[in-house]
């Protein structure tokens, strides 16, 4: 099994950064994708940003391109979310998960971290 254990989350100005952590441990020879979700209060759980594990090819929702970026580092185990240009829109509870085959999508999840951005 993986473990995900976020860090980062905090109350920023819109226009400031932001950057999330997510240490994985466990079996993380078995995973093949990371991926960043967040749930604003009254809204589904929605995908941010994901990265392939072992070649650290990024994607990203529509909404955070070019202000989000997700990077990973493979020796700390640990994948990253730098979020710049904030806005109030995400402020919301940042997930990190991982996929781990053959169990189909995301299958553990982090315990989340707060990002409340103010305007």
């Amino acid at each position: 099994q993986v473990q995900l254990v976020e860090s980062g989350g905090g109350l920023v100005q819109a226009g400031g950064s932001l950057r999330l952590s997510c240490a994985a441990s466990g079996r993380t020879f078995s995973i093949y994708v990371m991926g960043w979700f967040r749930q604003a209060p009254g809204r589904e759980r929605e995908f941010v940003a994901g990265i392939t594990w072992s070649s650290g090819r990024a994607y990203y929702a529509d909404s955070v391109k070019g202000r989000f970026t997700i990077s990973i580092d493979n020796a700390k185990n640990t994948v990253y979310l730098q979020m710049n240009s904030l806005k109030p829109e995400d402020t919301a509870v940042y997930y990190c998960a991982s996929d781990t085959p053959p169990t189909p999508g995301y299958d553990t999840w982090g315990q989340g971290t707060q990002v409340s951005v103010s305007s």
